[in-house]
């Protein structure tokens, strides 16, 4: 696959059903807690490509960009900022939805996920029907952990004064 820029658009889709992903974790538990309803293969489920567990995985260092396409990225920020009404403050890389980079990120971040969730289960010492499934690695760990960082950064942007 040729990156992108110039690929052809067809070349670059790779489709990520989050939202129905999202939808069947959120109707299993209660479905399963409330009804006794046993869904047969729910282990296979794949962790979410979103924004919470992608940013964990680049918050903490794990996932960088090649320089290429940070500078990319960069340029792109710098030209989007002079735009009226665009962020111009914090630097960020910014990328569209469909560029390879942020194909490649949420596929890594499923791929990681797995991997993640084993290592959380054998620090645990985890085992057997003890083990966390990965829905509720999601839910305790990332979803939560990025919900504490974000209430942190927020206390010291309002805080931290010059």
């Amino acid at each position: 696959m040729p990156p992108s820029p110039p690929a052809e658009a067809w070349e670059n889709i790779l489709p990520f059903h989050k939202l129905t992903q999202w939808l069947c974790y959120s109707l299993m538990t209660p479905m399963s807690k409330l009804m006794g309803i046993k869904f047969a293969g729910s282990e296979l489920m794949t962790g979410l490509p979103e924004y919470r567990n992608g940013g964990l995985l680049i918050d903490t260092g794990f996932l960088t960009l090649k320089p290429a396409d940070m500078e990319r990225g960069l340029n792109a920020f710098h030209e989007n900022a002079k735009n009226e009404g665009q962020p111009n403050m914090e630097v960020v890389p910014l990328f569209d939805a469909s560029d390879d980079v942020i194909v490649e990120w949420r596929a890594l971040t499923v791929g990681f996920l797995d991997d993640l969730l084993e290592v959380v289960n054998q620090k645990l010492s985890l085992n057997g029907k003890d083990r966390l499934s990965l829905a509720q690695m999601l839910e305790a760990g990332t979803w939560k952990y990025v919900r504490k960082l974000l209430e942190t950064l927020s206390w010291f942007s309002t805080h931290m004064v010059d």
